[in-house]
């Protein structure tokens, strides 16, 4: 029975961690559409090769910082849990 519920707390765990995840990466979309949205379809227009660099900046940036915030909001969350 205890490695049945350790496995379900994983379980929750992970689904807790999608969740936060999906949110802060939807967030971070609607903030780069707001705030460059304009500006990056400029770039799009007039240079191919930058866009494409801009584009991956964009996406190693998300990356990090996402992974950054989650990974502070879940430690979070596990020590006030203990």
């Amino acid at each position: 029975m205890k490695i049945r519920s350790q496995k379900i707390m994983s379980l929750g765990s992970y689904l807790t961690e999608l969740l936060v995840y999906a949110c802060f990466v939807s967030a971070y979309f609607f903030l780069v559409l707001h705030f460059l949205g304009d500006w990056v379809k400029q770039v799009f227009d007039e240079n191919k090769a930058l866009y494409a660099i801009l584009a991956l900046a964009l996406i190693l940036v998300q990356g990090y910082l996402l992974e950054i915030l989650t990974s502070a909001l879940l430690r979070m969350i596990r020590s006030k849990g203990r």
